[in-house]
């Protein structure tokens, strides 16, 4: 067949393409595998019984089977679901909201590129703009989501020495330059790759920035505010009429059911809701439907009261056995402050990191290449390509056979 520039975009390669295939392939070829990679959340086991008593629920009730089998809701998203998430963050954290600033999608995913393309791109003028990334490494599956080529754009992080075996990375002001060209500011908090939390001083800085260009500031809370709370520092949830804010339900325990939530102004809910009707028609009413309750009874604190500590244990138990492990090699992690991966930096790494991931999937451990994450850097930093991504999500014995495969094939290609 023929292609469109679109077909033919989107039927090639790309980065998450490639990547999820060869992990699907990988987990196919080898069920064994240690996966390390990949954002699959950990199973907890109170939110799974929570969601299983819901599901029981409903599925014994005649009028609420019906509604989450029978009907299409609302385009906008289910409107009982909106209004208890819409009185939960008015009350909890004051934002002047109500069910028309809020918009449910099939996924995230989803919800980025409809955003994304309705705000960069080619304009109506012919101008071309951008998305921009103020602190890069950012996410891989953003990467291939705009309709017309050279979508994106991004500053380099300023990175902070904590200390021999911890870094972190931070917006640098002093670099980054808004112009004509940027559409909007897109951030991920905690950020999927690294496990940054952007400071609250970093985003009232960037709400700012991004006021006075007249452009929208984007926040990516899918790991993190005001839910699941995969936090493990201080921070505050942040949103105002400029600000949209993008969750997700999936790393509440619920990835398979693609449940996506937008929270905007008013108009941009209103024709988000129209370009998700022609890309989707509706969405999905099983993600609302077992969540509904988490906000008017307040079930949310409880949830997130024990996600956040389970994967804070998880991550201070996999540094250590990073540092056991790669005693004696050039290494620093990125300081974990949320979300479910550790970024670990292998300073002068003397193979790509692809390389390394080739290598590690042979020996039956799937990582994470870092160097696909710094969206938006065409230039040869070394940085970009000594850097991977682990997820400490799954068992700890899992955790702990792949760290060892892991840290012995990295010293081997060291000179001791």
């Amino acid at each position: 067949m023929n292609y469109s520039n679109f077909g033919q975009k989107f039927s090639g390669k790309s980065g998450i393409v490639e990547l999820m295939d060869d992990l699907g392939s990988a987990l196919n070829e080898n069920p064994d595998m240690l996966f390390m990679g990949g954002g699959n959340p950990g199973r907890v086991p109170e939110v799974e019984a929570y969601f299983e008593k819901q599901l029981i629920s409903i599925a014994q009730d005649p009028i609420a089977r019906h509604n989450l089998l029978g009907i299409y809701q609302s385009p906008q998203g289910e409107k009982g679901f909106r209004e208890q998430l819409a009185n939960y963050l008015a009350k909890a954290f004051n934002w002047n909201i109500s069910d028309k600033n809020i918009a449910v999608s099939n996924g995230s995913q989803s919800a980025f590129f409809i955003i994304y393309n309705m705000l960069a791109g080619i304009m109506e003028n012919g101008d071309k703009k951008t998305i921009h990334f103020p602190l890069a490494p950012e996410y891989v599956g953003y990467a291939d989501a705009g309709l017309s080529d050279e979508f994106f754009s991004s500053t380099k992080p300023s990175i902070e020495i904590i200390d021999n075996e911890t870094f972190k990375y931070h917006v640098d002001f002093s670099t980054l330059n808004i112009d004509n060209s940027i559409a909007a500011l897109s951030v991920s908090r905690p950020t999927n790759p690294t496990g940054n939390v952007i400071t609250d001083e970093e985003i009232v800085h960037l709400d700012k920035i991004a006021k006075q260009a007249n452009i929208p500031l984007i926040i990516d809370g899918a790991y993190g505010l005001p839910f699941p709370n995969i936090l493990f520092t201080d921070a505050k949830p942040h949103w105002n009429e400029n600000t949209i804010v993008v969750l997700s339900l999936s790393k509440m325990g619920l990835p398979g059911i693609r449940t996506g939530i937008v929270i905007a102004n008013e108009q941009f809910i209103k024709d988000f809701t129209n370009a998700n009707i022609i890309t989707n028609l509706a969405c999905g009413n099983l993600g609302p439907a077992l969540s509904k309750d988490l906000f008017s009874k307040n079930d949310i604190q409880t949830l997130t009261d024990k996600i956040t500590p389970f994967y804070q244990q998880k991550a201070e138990k996999t540094v250590e056995l990073l540092k056991q492990n790669l005693a004696g090699i050039p290494f620093k992690i990125h300081k974990p402050e949320g979300a479910i991966f550790l970024w670990l930096w292998l300073e002068g790494l003397p193979i790509s990191s692809k390389e390394l991931y080739q290598r590690l999937k042979a020996k039956g451990v799937l990582i994470i290449p870092g160097e696909d994450f710094f969206i938006g850097i065409d230039d040869n930093w070394q940085h970009k390509y000594e850097c991977i991504r682990l997820s400490y999500a799954q068992d700890e014995s899992v955790v702990e056979q792949a760290v060892k495969i892991i840290a012995d094939e990295i010293k081997g290609l060291y000179v001791i």
